[in-house]
């Protein structure tokens, strides 16, 4: 048997801070891997902050090509408005190269948050 360790790579996409505004990360190429998954830890909300997270996805890294990516490629939701002290996932099952991560602050004050993006299923293994 094989260790799950060997068979996916984690890519951090935002580091874990303070964010008290609109962060969209790098592209993270998904070249080599055939899933995906989004994962979001946060931490303190200040100023009863409203943050949202999502998907996006493109065949570029051109940040005007990335849309976000539709629910039928998608498994699982994310919670409506972030809570405190949680960590959310969501699954990948598109087909576009890129992916990135936004966070989007609706209103308040800050959040304490990170997303990481574990890839998975490797054509070469181990990742």
């Amino acid at each position: 048997m094989r260790d799950l360790a060997n068979n996916i790579a984690v890519v951090q996409m935002v580091a874990a801070a303070v964010i008290s505004e609109t962060n969209t990360s790098a592209a993270i190429d998904l070249l080599g891997f055939e899933s995906a998954a989004l994962v979001v830890n946060t931490g303190a909300i200040a100023g009863s902050g409203d943050y949202t997270a999502k998907l996006q996805h493109s065949d570029t890294t051109t940040g005007g090509d990335f849309v976000d990516v539709p629910a039928a490629s998608l498994v699982g939701t994310l919670p409506a408005s972030l809570t405190e002290n949680g960590t959310f996932k969501q699954g990948y099952i598109g087909t576009k190269r890129y992916l990135r991560s936004i966070i989007t602050k609706n209103s308040g004050t800050s959040i304490a948050a990170g997303t990481v993006l574990i890839k998975g299923n490797p054509q070469k293994a181990p990742a």
